[in-house]
């Protein structure tokens, strides 16, 4: 008689077991049990995604730039790439022609020819640190963007550098 449906008041079978009644099927966990781990289950992949993401958005911004001697050591990996390049502008290195600007970038141990293509901002000036953006064409590193570094601890530094061509402080 196993599988056959036992109907209420009716007796058990002879064997001893018992029949589900009519019309359930096994026995389940609770509705809100399931429903909680797969929420669970969503909640840790979303976490999970989120951690993934993070990780590797902070990982290309926490190196803002590679200064002259970190770009020098890793030109092999860099060629192609456009990059944020940090140095200090030589004196006596600076040719402007048109809104060309060319000029040698220092690291404490090496020099990286720079040509930049597009107007500098007004405090570009010799012995100034400047972060500029593009990529190696062979031995010089073609840019399109200069950016000045002058922030308020600079300034307090080296108080003498950082002046506009008109002369005024910024």
């Amino acid at each position: 008689m196993t599988g056959t449906p036992t109907l209420p008041g009716a007796p058990a079978p002879a064997d001893g077991t018992r029949q589900p009644a009519a019309g359930r099927g096994p026995a389940r966990a609770a509705p809100g049990r399931a429903s909680r781990r797969r929420l669970v289950a969503v909640g840790v992949v979303l976490a999970g995604a989120f951690a993934l993401l993070l990780v590797k958005g902070l990982a290309g911004s926490l190196d803002y730039f590679e200064t002259v001697d970190q770009a020098v050591a890793q030109k092999g990996m860099l060629a192609g790439q456009t990059f944020r390049l940090e140095g200090i502008v030589v004196p006596g290195s600076v040719h402007r022609n048109g809104s060309t600007v060319a000029f040698v970038a220092a690291g404490a141990h090496h020099r990286i020819a720079v040509v930049n293509h597009g107007n500098p901002p007004q405090l570009f000036q010799p012995d100034v640190p400047v972060v500029v953006v593009g990529h190696f064409s062979g031995a010089t590193f073609v840019s399109d963007q200069i950016i000045v570094d002058h922030s308020a601890q600079y300034q307090q530094q080296h108080p003498d550098r950082v002046r506009a061509p008109d002369g005024s402080t910024r």
